[in-house]
């Protein structure tokens, strides 16, 4: 009997594409499932707050820093021109809007940030990244010599100006006195290790010592700048620097373009002050009537007296012109520095070529100090008033010692409204 074997049918082509149709199906659906994981979970959410757009936008950009193209979307940002975002947020509080997303989201922030090494920040002593002049603590930003120098005078107001400049965000200061380019001009190498590099001096041609070279180390002083941000200008104060002969020519040295403010008040005025804060530090000095005179009996000044030099600011004004032009130099008014703060600092704004973002309402006027304080300083949220060396109360001087000293500046006075263009009222 012959057995037959039975085989069956081999399946048909159409099964194995149906088959890989779908495990190619299965695949692509993993992969894109797998790509928008991936995609959401790097996304940064902008869903609108209660608060606000502009708060919930930003907000939502700090929020985060674990991914790296978080950490990366926030040093972009950063380097951004940020004034625009300060008066937006500054318009939402005065609507009457509070802002306690970005408030929480700062110890979010925080948080995150002490896990990662890539960004170097610290909110601690900070209120806000929308503080003015704050964004630089992030680690962005570089040091740069300034380009722009208060250059005097002391007991003028220098502080004062230097502190209302500092609420505008495009302006980074140093808080000390460098004291460079007089007292540490050639120390530069003893502040650091590292050798700094020797820029050599070249004097301008009208001046005599045109061919006359020496250098110095700016690297040393440029390190005590602080970081700066695309479009933000550095600044330093040194009220010495006014009277110092050398001063001129080394900043001419550094940049001929440097912008330099002055800040004059009245030299009878401004010499007693002086006197004033010698005496504090020194109560056992003379009487300021004998350091006054080198003879009382013939009335003749004793200009070596450095508290009566300064005020001959004709004189060290025609040294700086030596190596600038007058375009590149503003004199601040020290008496309407007080009695205007707004309208002295929207011209020093103008000066620079900032936008005039400090107005009346940065400022109020402490009856009891007798001058004006910021209603917010620089990185704080509290109004702030200058210290207690401040406003002191001057030692009576006899009227007849005054009157000698108007009558020596007055002829001073009458040069130095005529280079500067402008009459400051000392001798009304």
């Amino acid at each position: 009997m012959a057995f037959s074997r039975v085989f069956p049918d081999p399946p048909s082509k159409s099964i194995f594409k149906t088959f890989a149709l779908m495990l190619l199906s299965i695949v692509t659906s993993l992969y894109f499932l797998h790509c928008l994981t991936e995609r959401c979970g790097t996304c940064i959410p902008t869903e609108r707050r209660e608060a606000g757009p502009v708060e919930a936008f930003y907000a939502s950009k700090l929020k985060d820093f674990e991914s790296l193209r978080r950490k990366r979307l926030l040093q972009k940002w950063t380097v951004m021109r940020h004034h625009s975002l300060i008066h937006r947020l500054e318009s939402v509080r005065e609507g009457g809007l509070t802002l306690p997303v970005i408030d929480a989201d700062r110890h979010v922030l925080q948080a995150h940030v002490k896990m990662s090494n890539s960004l170097d920040v610290d909110l601690e002593t900070g209120e806000s990244y929308f503080d003015t002049g704050k964004l630089s603590a992030l680690g962005e930003g570089s040091k740069k010599l300034p380009q722009a120098i208060i250059i005097g005078v002391k007991k003028g107001g220098t502080r004062a100006l230097l502190e209302f400049l500092r609420v505008h965000p495009d302006i980074r200061a140093v808080g000390a006195e460098p004291h460079f380019f007089d007292r540490n001009y050639d120390n530069g190498m003893d502040w650091y290790s590292k050798q700094p590099p020797r820029i050599p001096l070249q004097r301008p041609r009208s001046h005599p010592e045109y061919l006359h070279t020496t250098f110095i180390t700016l690297s040393s002083w440029r390190d005590l700048m602080p970081k700066t941000l695309e479009g933000q200008i550095t600044m330093e104060k040194t009220p010495s620097y006014f009277v110092t002969r050398e001063a001129p020519a080394r900043i001419y040295a550094m940049s001929r373009d440097t912008k330099l403010i002055v800040v004059v008040r009245d030299p009878v005025t401004r010499a007693i002050s002086d006197y004033t804060q010698t005496l504090s530090k020194k109560p056992d000095i003379p009487t300021f009537e004998s350091l006054t005179f080198k003879n009382r009996t013939t009335g003749l000044i004793d200009t070596s007296w450095s508290a009566i030099q300064i005020g001959i600011y004709a004189k060290h004004l025609d040294n700086w012109l030596q190596f600038f032009p007058m375009s590149q130099i503003l004199f601040v008014s020290g008496e309407r520095l007080i009695s205007d703060p707004a309208g002295e600092l929207g011209r020093v704004q103008d000066f620079l070529g900032l936008k005039r973002i400090i107005t009346d309402k940065h400022f109020y006027f402490n009856q009891t100090k007798g001058f004006p304080c910021l209603k917010k300083a620089e990185g704080s949220s509290k109004p702030h008033c200058l210290g207690k060396t401040k406003g002191r109360t001057h030692p009576n001087i006899h009227p007849e010692v005054v009157q000698r000293l108007r009558d020596f500046y007055r002829p001073f006075n009458m040069k130095f409204y005529q280079m500067t263009g402008r009459k400051f009222g000392w001798d009304d």
